[in-house]
C-alpha cells in the first residue's frame, strides 16, 4: 500500500484552476481499484491519496500523470507501507509482512 502526499508548489488558485482535471484523474484510478481514499490536507497545502498495489514504479507513474504534477502545481512524496492491520471493512487490503 502507498501513501501519496502531495504538497502545493504554486498558489492554491492554480490548483483550483486544475481541480476538474485532477478529479477526473482521481476518478479514473478509483475505477481501476488503485485508489481507496483521498482528500485535502488541513491546512489546505496539498492532499493525501491512499493507493493499493505492490509496484512502486507504477504508483510513481500514476502520480506523475496527475494534472497537478504535469502542470507543476504540486510535488509528491510517496511512502510505501505494509498494511498488516486494518479495520474490518478494509480486510481486503490487509497484507502479510515481508520476511
Amino acid at each position: 500500500m502507498f501513501v501519496l502526499e502531495l504538497t502545493y508548489t504554486a498558489p492554491v488558485e492554480r490548483a483550483d484552476a486544475l481541480m476538474d482535471a485532477h478529479r477526473a484523474w482521481l476518478n479514473a484510478w478509483y475505477e481501476e481499484g488503485v485508489f481507496i481514499a483521498s482528500g485535502r490536507k488541513n491546512p489546505r497545502d496539498g492532499g493525501v491519496v491512499l493507493a493499493v498495489g505492490d509496484d512502486r514504479a507504477r504508483i510513481e507513474e500514476i502520480a506523475a500523470a496527475d494534472p497537478f504534477a504535469v502542470e507543476g502545481v504540486c510535488s509528491y512524496r510517496i511512502t510505501e507501507f505494509i498494511a498488516t492491520k486494518t479495520a474490518p471493512g478494509l480486510g481486503a487490503y490487509r497484507q502479510q509482512p515481508l520476511s
